[in-house]
């Protein structure tokens, strides 16, 4: 029986599809299937050939991968990793319902190149266990936010999970926190695959009178500063990339900049950010590890840790750290999640002290911090 992962390459570069083409032929476990040129190509050939995962250009003439994703997702719920250059597009495919996106390399840099490759053979076996969220339109009769296909024990492939609208975020009907609380409280928040859109289902939820929230999302660099600036455009507190030195304060949520570690340090009567180019850690670089450790070992006030949707186990180590040091931690819940890895990890270390879905994290968020004393 052939398990390998079935991959249908869609591009409009004849020499960069057949690159992608030939390095992922050669990957163990994955087996290229095919290629589009375009999007009218890819919906003739997917019912053909019937790919387990599909990498698409979000740019192309004609009908764009945005537009694509709208109309094929709602029907074939097909895992899609995004082949990107440096474009706010990217964010609204994701919000359409890719799983997950690499940045297109400088194809004359070989370093550029190798990283690439080895990013975009991560992504597309990760995509492959993957469930894909898709948006209810707007006016759509509310899908109770639960899952349109019940998972199984692994995450079905091609699962769907139905996502609220979006929209432009509306104050929460949350009691108002007292100035002890905004003052003597740090939240940790660290997401990998599915994060974008999972983190900002979260923080659009959250009134933008909450203590200050710093964030480790997996991405690239670059990307997490046009990742601020949208989730700024639509969530209620102040969003930006962290710049080395930040202060941390309510109201205000800091993203770990792209290919740095960020640390929470302690500075006079502030605690700050300290972001700074390092090594991977648990893989990565952002690390939530990194960001979740610091808390733990820095942070003295009150701390709440909460993971996210993600492959692989980073953050699951810091995360049992910041529980261990009083911390209260929240785990997102399988059903809710792309991928159930990084917070099942969590989970069956007794890093969490409680799960909830995407939806209700906010929810229990509020509620613990409504008792801080």
């Amino acid at each position: 029986m052939n398990n390998n992962i079935k991959v249908l390459v869609v591009d409009d570069s004849s020499l960069f599809r057949q690159a992608l083409m030939h390095h992922l032929s050669a990957q163990p476990g994955i087996e290229v299937i095919g290629y589009a040129i375009n999007a009218y190509d890819a919906k003739q050939k997917i019912p053909q050939l019937k790919p387990d995962v599909l990498t698409l250009d979000v740019e192309m003439p004609g009908l764009n991968g945005i537009e694509f994703l709208k109309q094929l997702l709602p029907t074939t719920p097909l895992p899609v990793v995004l082949v990107s250059s440096l474009n706010l597009s990217v964010f609204d495919a994701l919000s359409a319902g890719a799983v997950d996106f690499v940045r297109k390399p400088d194809m004359s840099v070989h370093n550029s190149k190798q990283t690439f490759f080895e990013s975009l053979t991560v992504k597309v076996m990760t995509a492959a266990k993957a469930k894909v969220r898709i948006s209810q339109p707007v006016g759509a009769p509310a899908a109770n936010n639960t899952p349109l296909s019940t998972p199984s024990a692994a995450p079905a492939q091609g699962s769907v999970l139905q996502r609220p609208a979006q929209g432009t975020a509306r104050p929460m009907p949350f009691p108002a926190l007292s100035r002890n609380v905004l003052d003597s409280t740090i939240i940790g928040l660290g997401a990998s695959t599915g994060g974008t859109e999972a983190t900002l289902e979260v923080l659009k939820r959250l009134p933008g009178n909450i203590p200050g929230i710093v964030i480790t999302q997996h991405m690239p660099e670059g990307f997490t500063e046009m990742y601020a600036q949208r989730l700024n455009r639509i969530c209620n507190m102040e969003v930006r990339e962290a710049k080395n030195g930040d202060v941390i304060h309510p109201g205000l949520a800091l993203i770990a900049p792209g290919a740095k570690q960020m640390e929470v340090v302690r500075s006079g009567r502030n605690y700050i950010v300290q972001c700074r180019p390092g090594a991977k850690v648990s893989g990565h670089c952002p690390s939530v590890d990194v960001l979740f450790n610091s808390i733990a070992a820095n942070v003295a006030i009150n701390k709440v840790g909460i993971i996210m949707t993600g492959m692989g186990r980073d953050g699951a180590d810091g995360l049992l750290k910041m529980r261990q040091s009083g911390a209260f931690t929240i785990g997102q819940d399988k059903e809710s999640c792309v991928v159930y890895g990084m917070p099942m990890v969590a989970y069956n270390i007794g890093a969490v002290c409680t799960q909830a879905s995407c939806e209700n994290i906010s929810s229990v968020l509020m509620n613990h911090l409504k008792g801080v004393k």
